[in-house]
């Protein structure tokens, strides 16, 4: 019969579907656990883009480096000794060179002026009065003198006296109570011509006393007179020493109190380097070592003096003496490049650095295949670094060729392939 056939065909066609449908399921749902077993691809890297490296052996010297300027070895301050205003600026900052007597700054105060003028009529009041002083005692010595020389004269005359009155006493031609009156007094003039010559020698020691009083005097204004006049003089700021005039940080008519610095003057031919080292690489770096300093027109020799004893924004100062002639455009505060030289290794594995690794730590690399075409990706543990080249404990061999450029994005695989 036509019926039953018909249904025996649509439930073969049924089964066949359903057949179908099942096996398209298990073969989607097995292709899809293949794949997610399969390793992905290994990416391709245009080696054309990349910074190789060869690992070698040998002597490796190691340095560190950093950024600096130069700076001169001393400053010269130029500050005001006393309260006053800036009358006038004579100089101003520049690569012009400067005489230690040449006038940077006029500086201005009517008070100390004044005291100054006082202080000189007062210093010369003092000289003139000693000089009269001086006058009054001698006149005052030539009167005793006159007064001593008109006694002795009247004593050899009273003496003369008696001696004649005693001679005519013994012919017994004069009495002697006469006699004896010339002698007494003959005695009276001896005995006043003996006090007028103490009183000589003690007005010598007056004198001499009351010169000294007012010579003190006398030096005492003067030393008044020339700490004021001094302190005027410190009005005119002067530059002090050869050199070049810094910074002048004051305007016209500005009020400044004593000890403000008014300006800045430096030799520029006696310079140093001070230069700014990672305070990570600052390990082996000590007083004494041997650098370099680059000042982009010259290199030249130097050697380490001082380092700072504290780190500021991650790097640490360290003065670098020059032991060489300064090249022609070397100035204050002109940027340069320093090496450090810390030791030389007589024979170890290195290579050059790579963007990341710290010395001592463990990076990974990718190291090239001989053929060229690909890389792997190893761990390196590192050793001592310099500036350009870094120790190889393990993980890399001598003739080994690695890629120093940044793969942080390519290390998530274990392979790369090279073009």
């Amino acid at each position: 019969m036509d019926v039953p056939r018909g249904k025996e065909v649509a439930r073969r066609r049924l089964i066949k579907r359903i057949a179908i449908i099942t096996v398209a399921v298990l073969a989607v749902g097995g292709l899809t656990i293949v794949g997610a077993r399969l390793k992905p691809a290994a990416p391709t890297v245009n080696m054309s883009e990349q910074y190789p490296g060869t690992v070698k052996r040998g002597p490796m010297e190691r340095q560190v480096r950093g950024l600096g300027r130069l700076t001169p070895e001393e400053y010269h301050w130029l500050a005001a000794a006393q309260e006053s205003r800036v009358s006038q600026i004579v100089r101003r900052a520049g690569i012009d060179p400067v005489k230690a007597n040449d006038i940077i700054l006029v500086l201005s105060d009517p008070d100390l002026e004044l005291e100054a003028e006082k202080a000189e009529w007062q210093f010369k009041q003092d000289q003139a009065n000693l000089a009269n002083l001086k006058v009054k005692l001698e006149s005052d010595k030539l009167d005793q003198r006159a007064t001593l020389a008109q006694l002795e004269s009247e004593y050899t005359q009273a003496k003369l006296t008696a001696d004649r009155d005693l001679e005519l006493t013994r012919l017994s031609l004069k009495s002697d109570l006469e006699s004896r009156l010339s002698v007494d007094s003959a005695n009276q003039f001896q005995n006043r011509v003996a006090l007028q010559k103490e009183r000589l020698a003690i007005g010598d020691q007056s004198i001499t006393a009351q010169i000294e009083a007012q010579r003190v005097a006398v030096e005492s204004s003067r030393a008044a007179y020339e700490l004021k006049r001094k302190q005027v003089d410190q009005l005119t700021i002067r530059a002090g020493i050869d050199g070049v005039l810094q910074e002048v940080d004051v305007e016209v008519g500005q009020r400044v109190p004593a000890g403000t610095t008014l300006a800045k003057v430096a030799d520029p031919t006696k310079l140093k380097a001070v230069l700014q080292i990672p305070e990570t690489q600052m390990k082996d770096v000590r007083v004494g070592l041997d650098a370099t300093v680059d000042t982009r027109n010259g290199i030249i020799p130097g050697r380490v003096i001082r380092i700072d004893p504290a780190a500021l924004n991650g790097t640490v100062g360290v003065d670098v003496a020059l032991l060489g002639p300064l090249p022609q455009g070397a100035r204050p505060e002109l940027s340069v490049d320093g090496t450090v030289e810390i030791e030389r290794l007589p024979d170890v594995v290195y290579v050059e650095r790579p963007v990341s690794g710290e010395p001592g730590g463990t990076i990974e690399l990718f190291r090239i295949d001989p053929d060229g075409k690909g890389a792997t990706r190893v761990n390196v543990k590192l050793g001592r670094a310099s500036v350009n080249t870094i120790e190889v404990l393990d993980g890399l061999k001598v003739g080994d060729r690695v890629i120093l450029s940044d793969m942080t994005q390519y290390m998530s695989h274990e392979r790369i392939r090279l073009n």
